[in-house]
């Protein structure tokens, strides 16, 4: 398993196109992009379609996700969350910007954006911050899910924090 994980790309074409690069040289499997995709730029869903095509992308819906930028994409953007199933624990992935359900710490994750600032206090609560605009003094930067856990990483793929399984 090697999934890539980033949130809030927010429409920035040069950032964009170093995450998609990070993907390849990550090897990713697939992609989850925890939202707030577009913010209407065309050349962006351009860069995400055809990365799409080659490493699937599954993604949720953030508050800046419009019915105009799903239009332009290949792959739906429009759920509000995703449910991953990793060794014995329900990862319950969404972008943040509404109301969460009840998880159990033995047996859930949350993962989430939205906030633009990395996030590892507990397995309770994962971000991978932002690739275009980071907060908290944070890196631009992406996540990694592998069979040895969590890995934050910039956009240069240099890892900065990791929880492992």
């Amino acid at each position: 398993m090697n999934i890539i994980i980033a949130s809030d790309i927010h429409g920035a074409v040069s950032d964009c196109t170093k995450f998609v690069k990070a993907c390849y040289l990550e090897q990713a499997e697939n992609v989850l992009l925890l939202g707030d995709i577009l913010d209407g730029n065309k050349e962006v869903a351009e860069l995400l379609n055809a990365l799409n095509r080659d490493k699937g992308i599954f993604c949720v819906r953030g508050n800046c996700d419009y019915p105009e930028d799903q239009a332009m994409l290949d792959f739906p953007i429009m759920a509000e969350y995703c449910l991953l199933f990793v060794r014995d624990r329900v990862i319950f992935a969404t972008h943040g910007h509404r109301a969460l359900p009840a998880l159990s710490p033995e047996r859930s994750l949350l993962l989430h954006g939205h906030t633009h600032a990395p996030a590892w206090a507990s397995f309770l609560d994962l971000c991978p911050g932002s690739v275009s605009k980071p907060r908290r003094n944070s890196q631009r930067g992406y996540m990694v899910l592998n069979d040895n856990g969590f890995f934050w990483k910039d956009l240069d793929g240099r890892t900065y924090h990791e929880l492992r399984f």
